[in-house]
């Protein structure tokens, strides 16, 4: 005959007490509402945010903010008298193959750990794409007004690539290219193009669709085989070596800004 359980062996485990998480304190997540913001980066309560956004103390890239405003993670926000933030940096970097631009993934170099720039204290992050299969120029920066300016193609900046084709290029690939190619119900707009050789041309556009100029090669049936992009407008990729890059400064930027409205 078995024994009966003793009275030990229905006690309960100790659950222990549920510890609330303080939302201000939790991983943020993008974009974020103004007040919130504030709160995670320690200014103040989300009630205290409200006020100094009322008595219009915080600029989002330079603009007052107003109640409920969102903030993305590239803005720059700035509290009058609690100080500005790091002075801006530009950086024209020469990304290698392999290297992203995007949020990294499991055993991905991402583009600003590989950057290893002299002062980590500074959030660079970088604006635009290259996808992991394409090297050349991209910029980097901490100023989060110039993304939307660069990158909107209703501004129609220019940008310039050197692209090493798998097959010959045929007879009218100029013309198609610069006329505007198909891609899966997308027409893109009009570009320039110059031929180098067979296998070899550069290709100016002022759009920057996902992987436009794969897409473009492979609905004019060849293939990419080296795609390297050399400007953006007047920031010119130069004689920077691959994982390396330069700061933009002086009359080259004072160019660069202009012609983005700042």
């Amino acid at each position: 005959m078995k024994k009966p359980l003793s009275k030990k062996a229905f006690r309960a485990p100790k659950v222990p007490p549920v510890v609330k998480k303080d939302p201000d304190q939790e991983a943020p997540l993008f974009p974020m509402r103004i007040n919130k913001y504030l709160a995670h980066k320690n200014f103040s309560t989300r009630r205290g945010a409200d006020e100094l956004i009322e008595k219009k103390r915080v600029l989002i890239n330079g603009q007052l903010a107003s109640l409920g405003d969102k903030v993305a993670e590239s803005d720059i926000v700035e509290v009058k008298g609690k100080g500005k933030p790091t002075k801006y940096v530009y950086l024209a970097y020469n990304k290698p193959v392999g290297v992203i631009t995007h949020a990294q993934n499991k055993g991905e170099r991402d583009i600003v750990r590989s950057l290893k720039f002299d002062d980590p204290s500074i959030h660079l992050f970088p604006i635009g794409r290259l996808d992991k299969n394409s090297h050349g120029l991209i910029i980097l920066t901490n100023d989060g007004r110039i993304t939307d300016r660069l990158l909107n193609p209703d501004h129609a900046h220019e940008k310039e690539y050197e692209v090493k084709s798998t097959l010959p290029l045929r007879n009218n690939f100029k013309e198609k290219m610069e006329n505007g190619v198909n891609i899966e119900g997308y027409v893109t707009k009009k570009c320039k193009v110059t031929i180098l050789n067979e296998k070899t041309f550069r290709v100016l556009l002022t759009e920057g669709k996902k992987h436009q100029i794969r897409r473009m090669l492979s609905a004019l049936f060849n293939d990419v085989y080296d795609l390297k992009r050399t400007s953006i407008l007047n920031i010119k990729l130069g004689n920077i070596k691959q994982g390396e890059y330069r700061h933009i400064k002086d009359d080259e930027l004072k160019i660069f800004l202009t012609s983005l409205g700042l």
